[in-house]
């Protein structure tokens, strides 16, 4: 049932006004409460407006509260889904859930990218769109609370769109996105081994972009040490 506030709201509002509740409420499943937090959660940072105090006004501080609360929900669905497996395999579970990269599709399914408002030019912002995904769960959260939010990411965003056992299964490659990553982004990526230790059988690889050492790592199998440094750099460039 809408509130009464936001009934009189919606009448006085304009079109695009009520067209803003509308697909709001289609998106979350019910009618907000605060409606500028939602506002707020699907305003970018180049449209950001400067405040009194010299602050700029944008989602980016609802996108750091999301993803807290987001690595939270995934974290304890994960804890109770998978009660035998240690940290290390929880963490990659998480990480694969909550990467930048699969939260873009996310927001992408359920409608985020066209109520995005932004002023990017195409690949300015290449994780906007995974921003606001975060940004919008802050909105929830604080506008509906921690139990509200977590059974929307369960009900609306988890059980119909991640596939716990395809995540599980597939295995990053890490190489090729960093090597993808450079395509795109005209930068030099090389794999290049340094050393190879003919005692301990150790092979030691040296990642390079535009010719600058960017990290190292070793493993018994050169492609292995491949893997471990591009999954360092793919980190370090937020495509995780």
């Amino acid at each position: 049932m809408i509130g009464h506030t936001l009934l009189r709201y919606f009448f006085k509002a304009d079109e695009n006004e009520k067209l803003f509740i509308r697909s709001l409420r289609y998106l979350l499943g019910f009618y907000p409460g605060n409606l500028s937090l939602y506002k707020l959660a699907f305003s970018h940072r180049s449209l950001a407006l400067e405040t009194v105090g010299g602050n700029r006004l944008s989602n980016e501080r609802l996108e750091y509260l999301g993803d807290a609360v987001l690595g939270a929900v995934v974290a304890d669905l994960l804890f109770k889904k998978y009660p035998f497996k240690d940290e290390g395999f929880l963490t990659e579970m998480r990480s694969r859930i909550v990467s930048r990269e699969n939260l873009k599709i996310l927001a992408m399914k359920i409608g985020i990218d066209e109520m995005l408002k932004n002023n990017a030019g195409p690949g300015s912002y290449r994780s906007m769109y995974g921003d606001a995904f975060e940004a919008y769960i802050g909105a929830i959260y604080l506008d509906q609370g921690y139990k509200t939010t977590q059974q929307y990411i369960l009900s609306k965003i988890i059980r119909p769109h991640v596939d716990l056992e395809e995540v599980e299964s597939t295995e990053k490659n890490f190489k090729s996105m960093i090597l993808n990553w450079g395509q795109k982004e005209k930068h030099l990526v090389q794999f290049d081994t340094i050393e190879e230790d003919a005692k301990s059988r150790l092979i030691t690889i040296r990642l390079t972009i535009d010719g600058e050492e960017r990290a190292t790592a070793q493993d018994f199998v050169k492609k292995k040490a491949e893997q471990i440094a591009a999954e360092k750099v793919c980190k370090e460039l937020g495509l995780l």
